[in-house]
């Protein structure tokens, strides 16, 4: 499902306009992304949590020359569903 289909679905779904549930669909998205950039936990309930993860500098090689290189620390976003998501998913009711 693209972005597009979730804010059509949403638009039927719930009777707003499309430009309605964009604005709403792009705002959560960008909460979000602000919370996850500050390192916070992003909670919902019934579907799961987004967490910032750290993954430290780390030796690697250059897979064109071979030569060794520092892999740079990052920040990784992750996504642990819910346990009514996951029952969903494997078809099991909540």
């Amino acid at each position: 499902m693209t972005g597009n289909e979730l804010i059509e679905k949403l638009s039927a779904d719930l009777g707003m306009t499309k430009k309605d549930v964009k604005a709403i669909v792009d705002g959560v998205f960008t909460a979000i992304g602000d919370a996850a950039a500050k390192g916070d936990e992003i909670a919902i309930n019934g579907f799961g949590k987004f967490s910032v993860k750290r993954t430290p500098a780390r030796d690697g090689r250059n897979p064109r020359t071979g030569e060794p290189m520092t892999i740079k620390a990052a920040n990784k976003i992750g996504f642990r569903p819910a346990k009514a998501l996951k029952d969903k998913l494997n078809g099991r009711s909540a």
